[in-house]
């Protein structure tokens, strides 16, 4: 019976004292999240540590979470760190109760790894961003220091030798201050409860004016309008992607654990570099009063599988971006230019690399204001963003953008090519299946094949259809709005009962037709056709 009851104590000793590193690593966040709000919300350590393993992270790892999770491959990461926190502050709990000193030094390991990724960001602002995590640590390792003092008695304050066999020893039990526990972690709790509430109301607090910023806008008639949408570019066929995809459904693919938010009143831009004549800076009241332009552009992801989501058409409106450049005095490679890359910058220190020549050839490259009427949304890049049609987001669409450097290719290598995706990226020519869904059950009869086809900056000609293995048949085009657009397409097929196979290829204005051979998405974009299997009742 003697045996059972001490073991049952020690068990009960051993959960309070994982418990124990739970508080204090709850602390350690906590006062960390309120320290944040005094340097900056990005340090925070969660944050820090998540956008760094971000930065660490293979090409093909980011590619296989973004095709496993989507839009929330951030918040799967997020609750990756919180469980691993949680899993190393139960550890160090049960450390702490045989080696007190030793548990309690353990906890200024998330204050080690926490400011080694803020201040290693590319954003940092210094050391001064290691200090959430460092001062959070502290505290931490201060607290668990205390709550194991009451489980193991005043005679195991100062020492570090190992619990062994005195957990059974009468004084060493009668040592063991349970209510003194109870008020100290309750009390921690409590403490650490607040300081993370008030930590995330002045974080909060900072991003309103933003938030303020952007409803304060009222954009301006652009000088050059879009050209009305054709009535014919959305064809009334059920399951297809509307020609216009609603800014709340537009795709994001981005390396930000937490969306920056920029106050427009205080953003700048830095234009600057080789073959810059002059420096030049714009604030946001600066682009919106210059001459505006509005384009309807269809942007793709450079991690977009064949047949994937991570495409989204849009009618922008911002600042055509080679006018910007010419006024610094920047002239294209073809014209002796000294630059054949610009670098752009994001307020959270992402770097984007596109061809000089591509933005000054005469395309709709632009600086961003606005997106489907308004301001840009804050997930899309408020207040401004970089997009190049014809070219992949990850060379050309920098969101939150802060600075363009000119530069070389030879000079400089951005933040996807050091991962080794490609230097230069235009976007293939593809086409997707939107209807029938794949596995789709539809019955016997004329059953409409629709989707849509995209070559931004080439257009496309033709749509052709395969069943089974039959011949290509072409598809109805919707009316084409620009070539920097995607285009609608539809083919109706007489459904037989049984299992089928619906295949899709695209032909651009240049000619070029959309290739069999399959490919992953890196280096620089995926290819194939797409096909889906339907069981036709």
């Amino acid at each position: 019976m003697t045996t059972v009851r001490i073991t049952r104590k020690a068990l009960t000793r051993s959960t309070l004292a994982a418990l124990s590193g739970l508080l204090a690593g709850f602390a350690s966040l906590a006062v960390a999240e309120l320290v944040s709000a005094a340097v900056r919300p990005e340090a925070s350590p969660v944050t820090a540590v998540g956008g760094a393993a971000i930065d660490r992270t293979p090409a093909g790892v980011k590619d296989w979470a973004i095709r496993n999770f989507g839009e929330d491959d951030k918040l799967v990461l997020q609750l990756g760190i919180v469980v691993t926190l949680a899993l190393f502050a139960l550890a160090v709990g049960l450390l702490a109760l045989r080696y007190r000193r030793a548990g309690s030094a353990a906890v200024l390991v998330f204050g080690v790894v926490g400011t080694s990724a803020a201040v290693s960001r590319p954003d940092s602002t210094g050391l001064v961003d290691g200090l959430p995590s460092l001062l959070g640590s502290v505290v931490g390792a201060v607290l668990l220091y205390v709550l194991i003092g009451r489980l193991t008695g005043p005679h195991r304050d100062t020492g570090d030798e190992p619990d062994g066999e005195r957990a059974d020893e009468p004084e060493h039990e009668a040592g063991w201050d349970r209510r003194g526990f109870v008020i100290a972690a309750t009390a921690a709790a409590a403490a650490s409860t607040a300081a993370g509430a008030v930590g995330r109301a002045l974080n909060s607090r900072s991003s309103q004016n933003a938030v303020a910023s952007r409803e304060a806008v009222t954009l301006p008639k652009p000088a050059s309008p879009a050209q009305p949408i054709p009535a014919g570019a959305q064809l009334r066929v059920r399951g297809i992607s509307p020609f216009t995809t609603p800014n709340d459904s537009f795709y994001r693919v981005d390396t930000a654990l937490v969306v920056p938010k920029v106050d427009a009143n205080s953003w700048r831009l830095r234009v600057h570099g080789k073959g810059v004549r002059r420096d030049l800076e714009f604030t946001y009241q600066d682009l919106l009063e210059r001459p505006l332009i509005e384009r309807e552009i269809t942007l793709c992801c450079v991690s977009n599988e064949v047949g994937g989501p991570y495409i989204g058409h849009a009618r922008w409106i911002g600042v055509r971006l080679a006018d910007l450049l010419k006024e610094a005095g920047v002239k294209p490679p073809s014209r002796g230019g000294e630059a054949d890359q610009i670098i752009a910058r994001s307020v959270d220190g992402m770097t984007l690399g596109t061809p000089v020549e591509d933005v000054m050839d005469g395309r709709d490259a632009m600086l961003a204001v606005g997106m489907n009427g308004e301001p840009l949304p804050f997930v899309n890049g408020f207040p401004v963003r970089m997009l190049v049609p014809g070219l992949y987001g990850y060379v050309s669409a920098c969101k939150w953008i802060e600075d363009i450097e000119l530069t070389t290719f030879d000079d400089y290598d951005p933040y996807w090519v050091k991962r080794k995706w490609a230097r230069e990226a235009p976007i293939k020519t593809q086409s997707r299946i939107d209807t029938p869904k794949p596995f789709g059950r539809p019955e016997a009869g004329t059953v409409m094949v629709a989707g849509v086809a995209w070559a931004q900056h080439r257009g496309i000609e033709k749509v052709e259809v395969r069943v089974d293995d039959g011949p290509w048949r072409p598809a109805q085009l919707a009316e084409q709005s620009t070539v920097d657009t995607w285009r609608q397409w539809s083919y109706p097929w007489k459904a037989t009962p049984g299992g089928h196979t619906l295949t899709v290829r695209a032909t651009d204005r240049t000619g070029e037709v959309q290739t069999e051979k399959r490919t992953g998405t890196v280096p620089d974009g995926a290819s194939g056709w797409h096909s889906v299997v339907v069981t036709v009742d």
